[in-house]
C-alpha cells in the first residue's frame, strides 16, 4: 500500500473525531526501519536504524499537532514504536506497546496518527518489542508550546538533542537468548551519547556554541539498565522542564537521569572560548562507564578541552536529595493557559491505594521478574483488542490484589492486568526490597511523585509527602530497599502499560497493564478503534463492535 493511500485511509478512519483535529497542523513522516552497521566500540555491530539514521530522526512539533508516521518494517522480525511520555489522550490505540497493538510484520507498513494533546517538553520514541531497544531504533521528540502560551524562559540560541544510554557488545537477539536461558545481563560494555562514546582523542564537536549565548540541551536516558549522570565541564545547567512540566529553575552542575527520564536544561556559554567535555557516566555500578562529547565555542581556535573530567557524585543519598530539590513551577503555564499550580493534587481525597512490590522469581527453573508475584506475559491477542472485542480466554482482570502476597517467591506467569474505576484519584506505592535501583514508567499519564523513603511504606509515610509542588512526570525511580509513592487521577480511558524501566526485567515480566474503562462508553472519553488498526490473534475476522456513543 502506498504512503498516500495509507494516509488517506487513516484520515478517513478518524472521521468520528475529526473535529478534534481540524484546527491543528499536520506533520507527515515516512520512516523505513532497517538494520545497519555502526562501530561505537571499535568493531562493527548490527543496529536498528530509521531512514539509515542512528539515533533516529527528531520529531519537532508543537502541542496538539497531528503526527502521522508511516512505518515500513524492513527487518526480519515484527516491530512496533512506542512514544515515551506521550499520553495519547483517549487514544491508547496508538501507544505502540504489545498489549495495545498488533505488531508490524516484516515487509509490511502501518501508519501511526497521534497528537501530543496538551503536552510540551522533551520526549523520545523507541522499539517496544522484545529486546529491540538494545539495538537502537530510538530517537528524540521536541514538543514546543503553542505561540499563544508563553514559556517561563527566554528563547535559546539553539537546541540540542542528547540521547544517553548504556550499550552492549552483544546484539539484541543475543541478549534475548541470554535472558531466555535464565542468565542475567550484567554491566554494560559502554555508554553512548548520540551514538558515540567519545574520548580524549575525539576532536570533532558535537555541540557548537557562541560565547554569551544560551542554549537548550534536551537530555533523555534511552538505555536498558543503567542510571546515568549528566554534566558539562565548567558549566552550570538551569533546569527548566522535566517530562512535560515546567520546573523551578534551580541550577545544577550534574543531574542524575534514570532510565526513561528526560530533562530540559539551559546552558549559557559564559566561559573562555575553548572546547569543553559534555559527560555522561553510569551511577550505582562498581565499574564506571563514561561517554563524552565536545562542546566547542566559536572562535576557540582549537583549544583542547581539559582532560580532567568533572567528577560524578557518589551514592544514592546524593541522588535522593537532588530529587527532593526538583519543584513544580506553580505560576508557569504548561501546554494550557492556566498555571500549573491551579491543580491542587494534595487536596484530593485518595480513593484507593495500590502497593506493588517487585521480586525475582523462579518459574520452571528460569529466572523471571514479577509485580506482586505475577510475571507478565504478552498474549497473542493484544489486551486492548481482546477487551474492545470482548474476547474471552485471553486474560483475567486483577490476578493481583492491592496488597502484595506474603510469599512473593511463588511466581506465576500470566497477563497481568488490573482494572481501575474511571476518574478516581489513586495512590500507587512502589516498594523495592532489592539492592538495585528500580525505575517505573506509566503510559497514558503523568503523575505526582509525592514521596520517597527508606524501608517499607506505611500509611504514616504520607506525612512526608510533598503535597504542594512535586513535579508532574511519567517516570520515577525507587532506590534500593526503599519506597516511592505516586498520586494520579485515572481519567484517560484505555489500556496502559506500567513497566519497569530496566528492560531485561521488563522483558522477563516486571510490568502490568492498567485497564481504564469509561462506563459511559462515550466518544467524549475514548475514541473508537481506527478502521485501519492491525488485527491479530483472536480478533482476526471479527465484526467491528458498535461505536461508542457521541456524547
Amino acid at each position: 500500500m502506498s504512503y498516500l493511500s495509507t494516509t488517506l485511509i487513516l484520515l478517513v478512519s478518524f472521521v468520528g473525531f475529526s473535529a478534534v483535529f481540524a484546527e491543528d497542523p499536520y506533520h507527515f513522516f515516512t520512516w523505513k526501519v532497517s538494520y545497519g552497521t555502526i562501530s561505537p566500540l571499535g568493531k562493527p555491530q548490527k543496529v536498528i536504524m530509521i531512514n539509515n539514521q542512528f539515533p533516529g530522526p527528531v520529531i519537532n512539533c508543537s502541542s496538539n499537532n497531528n503526527i502521522v508516521i508511516n512505518v515500513f518494517n524492513n527487518l526480519d522480525e515484527p516491530f512496533l514504536f512506542s512514544w515515551n511520555g506521550i499520553q495519547h489522550r483517549k487514544n491508547s490505540w496508538m501507544d505502540g506497546m504489545p498489549g495495545t497493538n498488533c505488531p508490524i510484520l516484516p515487509g509490511k507498513n502501518w501508519t501511526y496518527h497521534w497528537q501530543p494533546k496538551d503536552q510540551i517538553g522533551t520526549y523520545f520514541y523507541f522499539p517496544s518489542i522484545g529486546m529491540q531497544k538494545a539495538a537502537g531504533g530510538f530517537g528524540p521528540m521536541r514538543i514546543h508550546s503553542r505561540n499563544l502560551i508563553p514559556v517561563p524562559y527566554f528563547p535559546a540560541a539553539d537546541e540540542f538533542d542528547v540521547l544517553i544510554h548504556d550499550w552492549y557488545a552483544d546484539g539484541h537477539k543475543e541478549l534475548q537468548k541470554t535472558l531466555e536461558a535464565g542468565r542475567a545481563i550484567t554491566r554494560p560494555d559502554a555508554v553512548l551519547m548520540n551514538g558515540q562514546t567519545g574520548g580524549e582523542d575525539d576532536t570533532k564537536p558535537m555541540f557548537n556554541v557562541e560565547a554569551g549565548k544560551t542554549y537548550i540541551f534536551r537530555v533523555c536516558n534511552v538505555g536498558l539498565k543503567a542510571s546515568l549522570n549528566f554534566r558539562i565541564q565548567s558549566h552550570n545547567m538551569t533546569l527548566v522542564e522535566m517530562e512535560g512540566s515546567h520546573t523551578v529553575q534551580n541550577k545544577y552542575n550534574a543531574i542524575d537521569v534514570h532510565i526513561g527520564q528526560c530533562f530540559t536544561v539551559m546552558v549559557t556559554a559564559n566561559q573562555d572560548p575553548s572546547d569543553y567535555f559534555v559527560v555522561a557516566s553510569t551511577r550505582f555500578l562498581k565499574e564506571v562507564q563514561t561517554a563524552t562529547a565536545i562542546m566547542r565555542y566559536k572562535g576557540s581556535k582549537g583549544s583542547p578541552a581539559s582532560s580532567v573530567l568533572p567528577g560524578a557524585p557518589a551514592g544514592w543519598a546524593w541522588s535522593l536529595n537532588q530529587w527532593r530539590s526538583f519543584r513544580w513551577n506553580l505560576t508557569a503555564s504548561a501546554a494550557r493557559p492556566n498555571p500549573q499550580g491551579s491543580f491542587h493534587y494534595g487536596q484530593i481525597n485518595i480513593t484507593r491505594t495500590i502497593k506493588l512490590v517487585n521480586s525475582r522469581v523462579n518459574v520452571g527453573g528460569k529466572v523471571r521478574y514479577a509485580l506482586n508475584g505475577v510475571s507478565h506475559t504478552d498474549p497473542d491477542t493484544p489486551l486492548k483488542l481482546a477487551e474492545y472485542f470482548n474476547v474471552s480466554k485471553v486474560f483475567d482482570y486483577n490476578l493481583i490484589g492491592d496488597e502484595p502476597p506474603k510469599n512473593l517467591e511463588a511466581g506465576k506467569i500470566a497477563p497481568n492486568v488490573i482494572s481501575t474505576e474511571f476518574r478516581t484519584f489513586i495512590e500507587i506505592v512502589f516498594e523495592n526490597p532489592e539492592k538495585s535501583i528500580q525505575v517505573y514508567h506509566l503510559d497514558g499519564y503523568s503523575f505526582f511523585a509525592a514521596g520517597m523513603g527508606p524501608g517499607k511504606w506505611t500509611p504514616e509515610s504520607r506525612r512526608s509527602y510533598n503535597n504542594l509542588d512535586t513535579v508532574s512526570r511519567h517516570t520515577v525511580q525507587v532506590y534500593q530497599n526503599s519506597w516511592t509513592a505516586i498520586l494520579l487521577t485515572f481519567d484517560n480511558a484505555g489500556m496502559w502499560n506500567l513497566r519497569s524501566g530496566s528492560w531485561d526485567r521488563h522483558y522477563l515480566g516486571q510490568q502490568l497493564y492498567i485497564s481504564v474503562v469509561s462506563p459511559a462508553r462515550s466518544l467524549r472519553d475514548e475514541y473508537n478503534m481506527p478502521e485501519i488498526s492491525m488485527r491479530c490473534g483472536k480478533v482476526v475476522g471479527l465484526p467491528m463492535p458498535p461505536s461508542y456513543s457521541p456524547v
